[in-house]
């Protein structure tokens, strides 16, 4: 029984297949407004259904380079897949714990609060408020700045559409009016939407770029990209050449310097009876090289301008030239 027991087990495991190899890389992409499908990440899934509500979380510095961002996480939810490219909506973001409690000091005094607000196109999202004052302050004040800032956030979200509230609040805008509008109420150190959350959602717009322009424009920055690329190595490899093509000829006038009057062009040759006249002062005037102070490689260079050969050691380069 046991040996049945185990043939089957293998001819099980034969046919099991490999999850790994079915699965197929996802591009996530941020929602179409008001950041037009922009590429935020990859992520691994067998089919669509699997993709399908998946939440993705990066840091703000990650999303746009914003150095001074970096503590906050942003959250997206895949709610649609085209093809191999997975379609999100922006759910909120939070402050992390700990920068949170860098804020907060003994000697400082803590104003928050939770508010709902709904846009224009009718999404409900929650809003979590953070304000730090300089110092200790009273119940009352913690009252009026909360109140105050209440109101000033309701009427923002009551004229804003979603889009609209997610840059405001993640550019500092809504922040920026938060601290102008408490400030008379009591000097504040700080002021953040600490956190972010979609309850419901609304309408979705249909403005923007579609996401087939939107493959479009990457190809061609793509096609740019690589122009460039190929542009500047193929200037870097002509400035090589440009370097090289202006170190041989001297080493070929080197050569040349070194051929004896013989072999020089008939053009140049004298009468056979002043030949010998004139050869003697040239042979005298013509100067000593040294062959010792060169390199391997510029020895080479004269020997081949000269048509001898080049293999040999150093020294045998040498008496190769001096024949």
């Amino acid at each position: 029984m046991a040996k049945k027991i185990s043939v089957k087990a293998r001819a099980a495991a034969r046919k099991q297949r490999d999850k790994w190899k079915n699965k197929i890389w996802y591009t996530i992409r941020a929602p179409r407004t008001p950041w037009d499908f922009k590429k935020i990440g990859e992520t691994l899934g067998e089919s669509d259904e699997h993709i399908l509500g998946r939440v993705y979380e990066m840091t703000q510095q990650e999303f746009n380079g914003d150095f001074t961002k970096m503590h906050v996480i942003l959250r997206f939810r895949v709610h649609e897949c085209v093809g191999q490219d997975a379609l999100t909506t922006f759910i909120g973001h939070h402050h992390q714990t700990d920068h949170i409690r860098r804020q907060i000091r003994r000697y400082r005094g803590k104003v928050d609060d939770v508010v709902d607000v709904v846009s224009t196109d009718g999404y409900l999202v929650r809003l979590k408020p953070l304000i730090i004052t300089q110092k200790r302050v009273q119940t009352s004040v913690k009252q009026a700045m909360r109140s105050k800032a209440r109101d000033l956030i309701i009427a923002f979200a009551s004229k804003a559409t979603y889009s609209k509230i997610q840059t405001q609040i993640l550019d500092g805008t809504l922040e920026e009016e938060i601290r102008k509008a408490v400030k008379p109420i009591y000097p504040v150190k700080s002021v953040a939407i600490r956190k972010s959350q979609l309850l419901q959602a609304g309408v979705v717009a249909e403005n923007g770029k579609t996401l087939d322009e939107i493959h479009a424009e990457e190809a061609r920055s793509d096609a740019e990209l690589k122009a460039k690329k190929a542009a500047a190595l193929a200037a870097a490899m002509e400035g090589e050449e440009d370097e090289e093509e202006d170190s041989t000829p001297s080493i070929i006038d080197a050569a040349e310097a070194m051929e004896p009057a013989s072999e020089k062009a008939p053009a140049e040759e004298a009468p056979a009876e002043e030949a010998p006249a004139e050869e003697a002062p040239a042979e005298e005037s013509a100067p000593t090289t040294d062959y010792d102070s060169m390199k391997v490689a510029e020895l080479k260079e004269l020997l081949k301008a000269a048509g001898k050969p080049v293999s040999g050691k150093k020294s045998e380069l040498i008496a190769r030239l001096n024949e």
